[in-house]
């Protein structure tokens, strides 16, 4: 599929986020495809056939440098190439301006260099990046990580990537939805448009939420007035997990809602 995303510093042309069209590429080096996203991160992934992306949490957050030297000494054990590492979750103390977070952001895909995992200059990993409201991480750190391996599963697994209440491909501050509102009604309006954007991502990457196993809600906001016709509704079958609601914030100052998805087979905590 093959299109454009909004590009930085457009205006939606309304809070839902399904306006999106998708380039997915394909990825042989780590055997999945990835919808092309900006710099920090793709939109999401899905594994080649024949693969399955697999997910793996720490039982404890691991500072980025020891956490990503924990990260390929998994993938050597696994006999997987550093390529194959295709998601990457990260826990920061909290959030960032957005001048902030562009500058950490420049060193996260230092990593990713220097592992030559970018392909074709675009970044095909997913990524979600929060700060927990209590008890943080007192540096950025490595919450957990997704890898394809070689597998006989019968269904698609994926990866969607981290998306706040902004457009997607942009990093604009003006362009977030309700900017500066925490009101009920705004937090509803913000989560309306990330499950858009979830949708779209979905549709991407070639399946629905019927595929989805697991659907993690990040925010410090009451989703409960919305939560059975804005979300378990909307999940379908998908909805047959619940969800899971992280008390924690979005990695941007001003960005009051963020969610990401999977669909995975085999999930470990190390």
């Amino acid at each position: 599929m093959v299109g454009s995303t909004v590009g930085v510093g457009s205006r939606p042309p309304k809070p839902d986020g399904l306006s999106s069209y998708w380039m997915l590429v394909e990825n042989k080096r780590g055997n999945y495809s990835f919808l092309k996203g900006i710099a920090p991160y793709s939109a999401g992934v899905v594994a080649e056939a024949g693969f399955e992306v697999v997910h793996v949490r720490f039982e404890r957050y691991i500072p980025l440098r020891a956490g990503f030297d924990a990260v390929e000494a998994h993938l050597k054990r696994a006999g997987r190439p550093l390529q194959a590492m295709c998601g990457v979750e990260l826990r920061s103390p909290k959030p960032f301006s957005f001048t902030g977070f562009n500058q950490f952001n420049a060193g996260y895909i230092d990593v990713l260099k220097k592992w030559d995992i970018l392909f074709e200059g675009m970044n095909p990993v997913a990524r979600t990046n929060i700060a927990p409201e209590v008890n943080p991480p007192g540096e950025p750190s490595l919450y957990g990580f997704s890898y394809t391996v070689p597998s006989k599963a019968r269904r698609k697994t994926f990866l969607v990537a981290g998306a706040g209440e902004l457009p997607e491909g942009s990093l604009d501050p003006h362009d977030v939805v309700r900017r500066g509102e925490s009101s009920a009604a705004a937090i509803r309006e913000k989560a309306h448009f990330v499950m858009g954007l979830m949708e779209g991502r979905l549709r991407g990457l070639g399946v629905s939420w019927n595929d989805v196993t697991v659907s993690e809600i990040y925010t410090v906001h009451d989703i409960r007035p919305f939560l059975e016709k804005e979300l378990l509704e909307r999940l379908e079958e998908g909805g047959a997990h619940g969800l899971t609601w992280h008390y924690s914030r979005p990695p941007i100052e001003s960005i009051e809602y963020e969610m990401d998805l999977r669909g995975c087979v085999t999930e470990f905590v190390i």
